[in-house]
């Protein structure tokens, strides 16, 4: 009888272990509910048709994966084959270890839940350097805390839970015997033994050596629709597995001699001889360069949800949108029936607006490649005697922009700081308590300061009052406030913007640069969404996109065809008869027929290439996952995948050599003409 209850106390630490570690996967469980009904309003399209079981084996891998990761110090703790780890300090250490890790781990995938509505993916490590520079992320969480107040109360019952129901080894050990000792050592040693490869494989993924280490992107084969990767996934998992990430590497496909038949990002002089359509009025004879400024337009925010414009197809046609006096501006300017964000976040927009480079995989400078020589719209313009200036009206060097800024070729930048200095206007009284100074002032002093600038220009400014935490100025919240039955917060804000947005054409009107200047207005990326049809696929990545030019040479048109944001440098250098050869991976729009427009964005580790009337999902693997034909099916129901013949053989050729192309660059410095050789 003392043997059995020696051997059954010699199991004691490895039996807790497991029901420890059991607890731990309840807990992941409960988060991922928790993860599912804060955004059941995106999630839960086409959830009905995931199969349960695969989504289940999924989870259940993921989960293996993170808690095997960041349990191992407590599995070492626990398992140790030393006997001293059975006495009361070294376990009060080892459960308070357990705890500790535990804890961060649902805090990590509770947050996630409220930040999956902005960037409709798992957060990876990258979100440390996007928010390194911000100061006022504590008060950002604060507010969040308080707005769910039901997650904190979860993340805080969930945590008591690892305490109380924590599982300590039983047993007293008294090993006076030689045989008892060596009993001992053998159990323990043989549970370590067996922990090491079941936790190896567990990481990995799988136990044999065909298995690659899993990430972020195998997500993909246990749902139906890339935005669903995010529940298979959880936080902990995704951050790890993107630290240090190679994030870059060429696939190839093709080799460069067929790569360069396939697609190009150099852009020749020839390229802007014209092709221009009627919508481009041209004088006779006039070939040189045209110097007009370009004024573009960053909107924080501004998806196309909120701009009735764009929507005269909702509600039976009575749709009016949030922003009158955008709607009025599409109506003077080119637009296109499909534009797309290339990123979920601000610091994909900056990269892929002003210097044509989409996101790919992370946001481009956040990686290592953002040190290669870069170039763009002021870069190129400046070698041609323009004056360039950014403004953002946030702390300066926020999110990193006046660095890129800089990088990309402006010479100046405008922000909190020169506002602050500004005596026309009031400093800090108008900054927004947050984020930035308020864009009604901003705008203003935007306006007002390029024409103290030399002319031809180029600027830039990025918008920030559509933004959380969603408030307006106290002035205007009897005005622009939350309408009954309205319960998208962001409403108020895209009011308010777009009269700031109006205030500045009124004064920008009366500046002797106004008739001389293109005006391109897009947003960052989408925002939170109330409209099912803008919480797809694509419609996550559906945003404005206009060209206005007020001295009527480019004649307001709503083309039928595709445009994304990469594609507002070469579109702008191609009108401006730019002559010299330059890296860019979008299109000129004024030189490509309408069905020949294309856009590309990257999500949950899945490429979206769109053309024509299909849009073909590619895994950052080398797959075709799907394509559907998204004029007819804009919440991508119908897979078919080997049902278009030549299409998909030809998208999927095509988006293979967009890829190919973009590592190629970024891996060897090659995004200039100086370093493209």
């Amino acid at each position: 009888m003392r043997r059995i209850q020696l051997q059954k106390s010699f199991l004691s630490s490895p039996i807790a272990f497991i029901c420890n570690l059991a607890l731990v996967y309840i807990v992941y469980g409960i988060c991922r509910l928790a993860y599912l009904l804060e955004n059941w309003s995106v999630l839960s399209e086409g959830f009905d048709t995931l199969s349960f079981w695969e989504a289940f084996k999924g989870c259940w891998m993921f989960d293996t994966s993170a808690i095997l990761y960041t349990n191992v110090l407590y599995a070492i703790l626990m398992l140790i084959p030393l006997h001293w780890k059975e006495k009361d300090g070294w376990q009060l250490m080892t459960k308070w270890v357990y705890v500790v890790v535990n804890a961060v781990c649902v805090v990590a995938n509770l947050a996630d839940a409220v930040y999956f509505q902005y960037t409709g993916r798992r957060t990876t490590s990258s979100v440390f350097q996007e928010f390194s520079h911000e100061g006022n992320i504590g008060d950002v969480m604060g507010v969040e805390l308080l707005r769910h107040w039901y997650l904190v109360l979860l993340g805080v019952v969930l945590i008591a839970g690892l305490i109380v129901l924590y599982v300590r080894p039983r047993g007293e050990f008294h090993l006076r015997m030689l045989k008892d000792k060596l009993l001992y050592y053998v159990i323990q040693l043989v549970c370590f033994g067996l922990y090491i490869p079941i936790t190896v494989a567990g990481m990995r993924g799988g136990a044999t050596t065909a298995v690659r280490p899993i990430t972020i992107s195998n997500a993909n084969q246990y749902v139906n629709r890339p935005a669903e990767a995010a529940l298979i996934l959880n936080t902990p998992f995704s951050m790890i597995r993107t630290i240090n990430k190679n994030v870059f590497a060429d696939p190839q496909y093709f080799s460069r001699e067929e790569l360069d038949t396939i697609y190009s990002p150099i852009h020749q002089p020839a390229d802007s001889v014209m092709m221009l359509p009627d919508s481009v009025m041209v004088a006779t004879g006039d070939l040189g360069m045209r110097k007009k400024n370009v004024v573009v337009f960053i909107m924080e925010s501004y998806g196309k949800e909120y701009i009735g414009a764009y929507n005269q197809h909702l509600d039976g046609g009575t749709y009016k949108g949030y922003a009158p006096f955008t709607d009025s501006l599409i109506s003077r300017s080119l637009t296109f029936d499909y534009s797309f964000a290339n990123g979920r976040k601000s610091i994909d927009g900056m990269p892929s607006i002003l210097s044509s480079i989409p996101r790919f995989i992370e946001p481009f400078f956040l990686t290592p490649a953002s040190m290669n020589e870069v170039s763009g719209l002021a870069g190129e313009l400046g070698k041609v005697g323009y004056e360039s200036a950014f403004f953002h009206g946030a702390e300066n060097g926020s999110m990193g922009f006046e660095a890129f800024a800089k990088a990309t070729g402006y010479q100046k930048y405008l922000g909190r700081t020169e506002y602050n200095q500004d005596k026309r206007f009031n400093g800090d009284k108008d900054f927004d308590g947050m984020w930035a100074i308020w864009d009604e002032e901003f705008l203003q002093f935007y306006a007002l300061k390029m024409s103290e600038m030399k002319e031809p220009f180029i600027t830039s400014v990025f918008t920030a009052s559509s933004h959380h935490p969603y408030v307006v100025p106290e002035r205007y919240k009897d005005i622009y406030k939350d309408e009954p039955g309205d319960d998208n917060i962001m409403h108020k804000c895209i009011r308010y913007v777009d009269h700031a947005l109006r205030l500045f054409f009124e004064t920008a009107e009366k500046q002797p640069w106004y008739k001389n200047t293109i005006f391109v207005l897009t947003a960052d990326h989408t925002n939170l969404t109330s409209r099912p049809e803008y919480q797809t696929e694509l419609g996550v990545c559906s945003v404005p996109l206009l060209i206005f030019d007020p001295s009527g040479e480019i004649r307001p048109e709503r083309r039928h065809c595709i445009a994304q944001q990469i594609d507002i440098m070469p579109t702008i250098l191609g009108y401006l008869r730019y002559d010299k050869p330059y890296v860019a991976f979008g299109q000129d729009l004024f030189n490509t027929a309408d069905q020949d427009t294309w856009a590309v964005t990257n999500n949950n580790g899945l490429y979206h290439y769109v053309k024509g009337d299909h849009v073909l999902l590619f895994t950052e693997s080398g797959q075709t996952k799907a394509i559907y034909n998204y004029k007819e099916d804009w919440f991508l129901k119908k897979n078919l995948l080997g049902k278009t013949g030549q299409v998909e053989k030809q998208m999927e050729r095509e988006v293979k050599g967009l890829i190919q192309s973009y590592m190629e660059r970024m891996t060897e410095d090659r995004l200039t003409m100086k370093t493209s050789k």
